[in-house]
C-alpha cells in the first residue's frame, strides 16, 4: 500500500503504526545509530509504481525509515513524497547491479552508486532485523 504523504495523512500514520509499529524513540535510534537511510538514486521501479516516479528526465530519489515490524520506502517526486509500507513478512531484497526491494508485487530498485555505498550499514541492519523478525516463526529445530 502506498500512499501521498506530503503532507500529514492521519490514515496513513494509523495503518502504517498498526502494520509496522509505532516508530523508534530518539535514545533507541541513536542506540541503533540510526533507523533512517540517505537518500539514494532509484534506478527502476515496477510497473504499479511508473505514476508515482518523475515523467521528465529529472532523477528519482528514495530512502527507506526503519520501523520495528517493517520499513517504509519513502519516493520523492517532485515536492511530493509518497511512501510504501512493507512489513518483514512481506520484505524480500536483492543486490544485484544495484540494490532492490521487492514486495507486494512490485519493486523498487536504487541505482548502484556512491548514495548506495554510504547506506551499505543501514542496509545491513535492515536485513539483520528481518532475519530477527523471521527467527521467531522458526517451525522447526535444526539439527547440529
Amino acid at each position: 500500500m502506498i500512499y501521498n504523504t506530503t503532507h500529514t495523512n492521519k490514515e496513513a500514520q494509523t495503518i502504517f503504526n498498526d502494520l509496522l509499529g509505532k516508530g523508534f524513540s530518539i535514545i533507541e535510534s541513536i542506540k541503533m545509530r540510526g533507523t533512517g537511510s540517505k537518500r539514494m538514486m532509484i534506478n527502476e521501479v515496477g510497473i504499479g509504481f511508473k505514476k508515482y516516479m518523475n515523467t521528465v528526465a529529472d532523477i528519482n530519489y528514495g530512502n527507506i525509515e526503519l520501523r520495528r515490524k517493517g520499513i517504509i520506502v519513502h519516493i520523492n517526486k517532485g515536492l511530493q513524497t509518497f511512501s510504501w509500507a512493507i512489513p518483514f513478512y512481506q520484505l524480500h531484497t536483492y543486490k544485484t547491479n544495484g540494490f532492490s526491494i521487492h514486495a507486494h508485487g512490485n519493486f523498487v530498485r536504487f541505482k548502484n552508486n556512491k548514495l548506495l555505498k554510504e547506506n551499505k550499514k543501514f542496509i545491513n541492519k535492515i536485513i539483520d532485523l528481518k532475519i530477527e523478525h523471521d527467527k521467531q516463526y522458526d517451525f522447526y529445530t535444526p539439527i547440529n
